[in-house]
């Protein structure tokens, strides 16, 4: 095993692997639930409910299945799932407009899984041609060094939002948590208690890594959820009722998806999509959207795990696309949205993890919610929280590589780094990012051959963002 994973070459051991395979899981367990969630918009009930129900099972399924990938054909420490985001914008363009026009949702399902198999086709011809490593090798190297730090930002701010500590502010967008607010309308325990446990998990990490304790990320995990359910006074509860159900609905609707006949008449052809331009349009979108959050994420939990060639990419990144991409297929196969590699994975890697074993504890912990559902929603936000935002604290640092009195390079990396918490989106960094690197050089007289390639990929996001709307 220690051969087959490279362990010892590359400075990990069993336990430590074991531990940052634990990390990962329980910091994107959340998905589990989540996924299904955005896809049928929080519904339960009738068609949507069983749309639930076959999301929830095939969603555990991709994520199984392109972890693994990762750990036995890239070998490498990053686990797979269902993209935030995307699942959003699988509901809006296929479930939504079936619900307003009074059609069939789980036609509308049915057709949004063959445009995601489609793309899914689409990201493994590129992979297994190498496009798809030639594309994030062409990123100019300001960007690649911008890219850890503004992922580090995005999931810091993740972090920040789901315990509370950041709220939303109908006059300045965002505040701190209103802890004075919480205690005068007798909420504390719910609208601020997470926050500060969340804070308190933070320092705790801290404090274990300056005494050089090991496993300081999930002793914190493991400490904040014990203090929250003994704080709350709660005891968590398993509910089995739902498991036989889903299955049911996972077999009657999701797996055989995308073999109906129809299914493929609606998506090329339907009212629901509006026709053959659109349907292209939307395979485009996906296309770009999970090949440059896959490319960043790549980049960035590489970066923190040391695990760059000489030209500072990651090793082995056309087998980690081929991963990405072949378990974006398997998902649609199975009934779900668009599967990619998880920001969440650099929380393993912040653990110590740096082999497939990493990827092998996630996976196996993944399926096991095959069974226990609420195995995902023991542990609370509030406790996986300061795991990704010390992560972001872990990924900053390469920030300071990039050429700050290089306008050409200060601008770009600097666009890349903000817009990926402000835009919510690791490859509308990537793309603006793109486009300001192409319009300074371009103005500037330092256009080179070698830039064409940044310059398409910048064309594709302008297209994007001026035809599709997420």
């Amino acid at each position: 095993m220690d051969k087959f994973f490279k362990i010892s070459e590359r400075g990990s051991n069993v336990k430590t692997e074991i531990i940052a395979g634990l990390t990962t899981f329980f910091a994107m367990a959340y998905i589990v639930i989540t996924n299904p969630n955005q896809i049928t918009s929080f519904s339960t009930d009738g068609a949507l409910g069983q749309i639930w129900n076959a999301v929830y099972v095939a969603s555990i399924l991709a994520a199984v299945i392109g972890t693994l990938l990762m750990a036995f054909y890239a070998k490498m420490p990053f686990a797979q799932a269902c993209g935030m985001g995307l699942n959003s914008f699988f509901f809006v363009s296929f479930i939504l407009p079936a619900l307003i026009s009074g059609g069939d949702v789980v036609k509308g399902y049915q057709a949004g899984l063959v445009i995601i198999l489609v793309s899914g086709i689409v990201f493994l011809i590129f992979s297994i041609t190498g496009l798809r490593s030639k594309v994030a090798r062409a990123l100019p190297d300001c960007l690649k060094k911008a890219i850890p730090a503004g992922i580090g930002l995005f999931i810091a701010f993740i972090g920040f939002q789901n315990v509370g500590i950041i709220q939303a502010n109908q006059y300045t967008l965002v505040q701190f948590n209103d802890f004075h607010g919480a205690i005068a309308n007798g909420e504390f325990m719910t609208a601020s208690l997470p926050a500060l446990l969340a804070l308190g998990g933070l320092v705790l990490i801290a404090v274990l890594e300056k005494l050089k304790v090991k496993g300081s990320v999930l002793i914190s995990i493991v400490t904040v959820t014990v203090a929250y359910y003994l704080s709350t006074w709660t005891v968590p509860s398993f509910d089995m009722s739902q498991v036989g159900q889903a299955f049911k609905d996972f077999a009657a609707i999701g797996v055989t998806g995308v073999f109906h006949v129809d299914a493929w008449k609606d998506a090329f052809t339907g009212p629901a999509i509006g026709g053959v331009v659109s349907a292209i349009m939307l395979v485009v979108t996906f296309c770009l959207v999970d090949m440059f959050d896959t490319i960043g994420t790549l980049y960035g939990t590489a970066s923190q795990a040391n695990l760059l060639d000489e030209n500072g990419d990651p090793i082995d990144v056309d087998k980690c696309m081929t991963c990405d991409s072949v378990a974006t297929v398997a998902g649609a196969v199975m009934g779900t949205s668009t599967c990619t590699t998880f920001v969440e994975s650099a929380a393993g890697v912040g653990a110590g993890g740096r082999t497939g074993l990493t990827s092998v504890v996630t996976a196996a912990c993944f399926l096991l919610c095959l069974f226990l559902a609420p195995l995902a929603k023991l542990v609370p936000a509030c406790a996986t929280a300061p795991a990704l935002i010390y992560v972001g604290v872990l990924m900053l640092k390469g920030f300071s590589k990039v050429d700050m009195n290089d306008v050409r390079s200060a601008v770009p990396a600097f666009l890349a780094l903000i817009m990926m918490p402000l835009t919510y989106s690791i490859s509308n960094g990537i793309g603006i990012g793109c486009i300001a690197y192409t319009v300074i050089t371009l103005f500037s007289g330092k256009y080179k051959k070698t830039d064409i390639a940044v310059t398409i990929i910048a064309i594709l996001f302008i297209l994007r963002f001026c035809l599709v709307t997420m």
